[in-house]
């Protein structure tokens, strides 16, 4: 059931969005703290933009693409009061039991060794700086572009695996059944079970071909985003993954 939930909950906050990481439930509490658009906000492994419903259209694009694609801003739909949805005593199920937050929004990843994030939006066809970032730089065209500066990373998550390998780890209770599926196996939950190596503690080593992919722990069916990998994102169905890259 808690699964069912979390499902509809991605659904009708967030939409189908293409990237983000984090504990599911984690980001959409954050999504919901959101009650007006305000400057972008740095969130886990990723940039919160956002702006007003009020616009048709918002879009943003970035330097670090070459300004070669447009992201188009999703609609924040929040839960209305359940108070709300009672007439003459009963719940009209004829209500839409989702409302229009206020909010538009884009999550994008912050990609490795950035140390600035330049980027343009544009409002209902057009283009301009972002009006809730008062940060701003003349770009190599001479054209102003807004700005997010990105913090150091503490650290880079390291696999520590023998070449050609990954190994995947995961910590839960004793005894359970725990299995990883991925854009290596077309998201199988069942084929590849961890082995418990001690009580609550679970591994498995596969050779998987050079390139990044995507990956979930299953864990009392469950999908849930590897805790020890901070680098997550958003598949392309909603659903919260894993990501890493085999050199």
């Amino acid at each position: 059931m808690k699964a069912i939930i979390a499902s509809a909950l991605l659904i009708f906050i967030i939409g189908n969005i293409e990237a983000a990481d984090i504990e599911s439930y984690q980001f959409i509490d954050y999504l919901r703290s959101i009650s007006t658009p305000v400057r972008p906000e740095i969130y886990e492994g990723g940039v919160v933009f956002t702006a007003p419903s009020t616009y048709n259209r918002v879009g943003i694009s970035f330097a670090h693409e070459g300004y070669a694609r447009v992201h188009w801003f999703r609609l924040l739909m929040i839960p209305r009061d359940p108070a709300d949805l009672i007439v003459n005593g009963k719940i009209d199920k004829n209500m839409d039991h989702n409302m229009d937050s206020g909010v538009m929004f884009h999550y994008e990843m912050i990609p490795e060794n950035l140390n600035n994030m330049d980027y343009r939006m544009i409002f209902d066809g057009l283009w301009t700086t972002d009006p809730l970032n008062p940060v701003s730089i003349t770009g190599p065209s001479g054209i102003a572009e807004s700005r997010v500066s990105i913090p150091r990373r503490p650290q880079t998550f390291q696999n520590e695996a023998a070449p050609g390998t990954y190994i995947f780890r995961y910590q839960g209770p004793p005894g359970e059944t725990v299995t990883v599926g991925g854009s290596f196996n077309n998201w199988d939950p069942f084929l590849y079970e961890l082995r418990e190596t001690s009580p609550g503690f679970y591994t498995l080593t596969l050779q998987l071909p050079p390139g990044s992919f995507q990956y979930v722990f299953y864990h009392r069916g469950e999908p849930i985003p590897d805790p020890a990998n901070p680098r997550t994102r958003f598949s392309r169905e909603g659903m919260m993954v894993s990501e890493a890259v085999m050199p």
